[in-house]
């Protein structure tokens, strides 16, 4: 056995959760300039970790995309107590970044591939005016969004089924197939909420879905137009993808036997309001 491959297996798995302000960074992955949540988060760590490390992330979210409850994991060599993952980190962090939780994890758990389900949210203010104090917080239209128009719509997303016509020309799964198991709208106050879960998503799959909504909640379309999008499997039948201000990781599930700590709160401001008792 070579020194590398020894050191290996003295090596312990470390799960972190992650909320973030995604507004101020390049996106999750990793870039040559260091602008993403990814680098600045591996430069925390490796200061507290005494040596370079890499992360895995649940989701790999777009630039300006939020997250409340994102998942990675690493692998350290240097021991290190849970808490100075979280509070040794969290000293080292832009503002927008905040490490919530940290937990040493069994060698087979992976921050992506053990996840069995993802949640987004979408938080549309829909009024006339545009925001300030929320601004990139959420997204916003000022045009009057009929809301059981698009609970109708919202309808014909459920189900394993292929996602080509909602997809980015860039992504890069393997497959356009996706189990969604709920697609959720819904009114509060001057708001509309969605919410959307599934095994997992493709590239920019949420805003698509929530532009081709928005289109039926203005009346340009009918629901029954989103089943016939997603027969034709063409992006370009579709409606623009839609502004990434107002979309937040919010959940990533895992089998129990990993134990991952619940969510801490439900984002920012209380925009996360649970969804009324007979939405499905």
């Amino acid at each position: 056995m070579t020194m590398g491959s020894a050191a290996l297996t003295h090596s312990r798995r470390v799960a972190l959760g992650i909320e973030y302000d995604g507004r101020d960074f390049c996106g999750w992955q990793t870039q040559p300039s260091g602008c993403s949540l990814q680098n600045h988060l591996e430069r925390a760590l490796a200061e507290v970790h005494g040596a370079p490390l890499q992360t895995v992330t649940a989701g790999r979210t777009d630039a300006g995309v939020h997250a409340v409850a994102q998942v990675v994991h690493f692998d350290m060599l240097n021991l290190r107590p849970e808490h100075a993952w979280v509070f040794g980190t969290n000293s080292r962090l832009p503002a927008g970044m905040a490490v919530l939780w940290a937990k040493t994890m069994p060698t087979d758990f992976h921050a992506r591939f053990s996840a069995v389900e993802r949640t987004y949210r979408y938080v549309l203010l829909n009024q006339p005016v545009r925001p300030a104090l929320l601004a990139g917080r959420v997204g916003w239209i000022h045009g009057e969004l009929d809301v059981a128009l698009m609970c109708q719509a919202a309808r014909w997303f459920v189900g394993e089924q292929d996602f080509s016509a909602f997809r980015a020309a860039e992504c890069q799964a393997r497959t356009p197939i996706r189990d969604l198991r709920a697609a959720r709208v819904w009114r509060q106050g001057t708001c509309v909420q969605f919410e959307f879960r599934a095994n997992a998503f493709l590239h920019h799959q949420v805003r698509n879905m929530v532009g081709a909504l928005v289109w039926v909640g203005l009346r340009r379309r009918s629901p029954e137009w989103i089943g016939e999008v997603l027969l034709t499997r063409d992006r370009k039948r579709a409606a623009a993808t839609f502004s990434a201000d107002g979309l937040y990781l919010a959940d990533v599930r895992y089998d129990a036997r990993f134990e991952v700590p619940p969510l801490l709160g439900l984002g920012p401001l209380g925009l996360f309001p649970q969804p009324p008792e007979d939405q499905s």
